[in-house]
């Protein structure tokens, strides 16, 4: 089959290697289309430790074509999306249900070949049967809307809260559909994008700005999301959130990344500082969201390539052209 192979730092090939096949338990997976999102630019810059090559894709939705033993409640012909997260379910934090936090963590598309290819392997327990109104090509946004919903689960925001989004990138997009969702009482997203503010405004932000002092609170926000993981954006952030306010780390940042806080600030208000990472108990819930149209295909895919022109797509991806970009490998 052919895939996209990172055989080193920022070294894309397109190669044909051997198909997969269905261990116990799990399942091969054609995949429709697959989202390129900043944990592939890590992984292509040699940011995140791993083994060259390695096959890219871990947002995908896609057709069943075969099944292992033990696959129960899959079948050869359904439409999937998965959940791309491997844990080992025997460690000290996968015991205690943190399998994000998991001491063998994994993932389809980093640690294990990906859906950037003709066929992928999975485990079965990690598909969703999608239901007959979602087009297979547009479920890829399930597994970045199921990283929001764990964000939330650890943000915990409260009715009529107000909130302050760093980045209207399909992150920032996302945080800003599920806060609507929640409760808030007003969404400001700041980013220096003109056309990504637009789509901010379009999909009903209180403000879209490219600062905060554009719209300042005098108590600040109750909820501060960064999605960007930029050191200015996070400092900045942890100043603006309000006494007894929260700050969210959702945006990725380089591993060796240091931002500066004042703790004096966040022991004498309270302030929470809180983390969230990939998928935790949350793809489910994100399917469901995403099949009662809380966030629409159409707001976020913007560019579409077919599996030849991956490199072409992360151009597209790095000049923040757009919103999501994905990579087209069936109908």
């Amino acid at each position: 089959m052919k895939a996209v192979l990172f055989t080193a730092p920022e070294q894309i090939e397109i190669g044909t290697i051997d198909d997969p096949t269905p261990g116990p338990g799990q399942v091969v997976v054609a995949p429709a289309a697959a989202g390129i999102c900043g944990t592939d630019i890590h992984i292509l810059e040699g940011d995140y430790a791993r083994q060259w090559p390695t096959i890219p894709g871990h947002e995908f939705a896609g057709e069943v074509v075969a099944v292992g033993s033990d696959a129960m409640g899959i079948a050869v012909g359904d439409r999937v999306a998965v959940d791309p997260s491997l844990y080992c379910g025997l460690c000290h934090y996968c015991r205690r249900a943190r399998g994000n936090q998991c001491e063998r963590w994994g993932s389809l598309g980093v640690t294990a070949p990906g859906a950037a290819a003709e066929l992928v392997a999975a485990p079965a327990a990690n598909c969703v049967v999608l239901p007959e109104h979602i087009a297979t090509r547009d479920a890829p946004l399930i597994e970045p809307l199921a990283c929001a919903v764990r964000g939330y689960d650890v943000l915990r925001l409260a009715m009529a809260d107000h909130v302050l989004i760093y980045g209207a990138g399909t992150m920032g997009l996302m945080m800003l559909q599920l806060a609507k969702k929640a409760g808030a009482a007003t969404v400001t997203v700041v980013d220096l994008n003109a056309e990504r503010l637009a789509a901010a405004r379009a999909l009903g932000c209180t403000a879209a700005v490219g600062s905060p002092d554009e719209a300042l609170r005098a108590r600040g926000w109750d909820a501060v999301i960064d999605c960007t993981g930029v050191v200015a954006a996070i400092e900045d952030g942890i100043s603006r959130v309000g006494r007894g306010g929260t700050y969210l780390q959702f945006g990725v940042s380089q591993t060796d990344a240091v931002a500066r806080i004042n703790p004096y600030r966040i022991f004498n208000q309270e302030i929470t500082i809180a983390g969230s990472m990939a998928v935790l108990h949350s793809f489910e819930r994100a399917a469901d969201l995403f099949a009662e149209g809380v966030i629409r295909a159409e707001d976020f895919i913007t560019h579409r390539y077919a599996l030849e022109d991956y490199a072409e797509a992360v151009r597209t991806f790095r000049a923040g052209t757009g919103r999501k970009v994905q990579v087209l490998l069936a109908g």
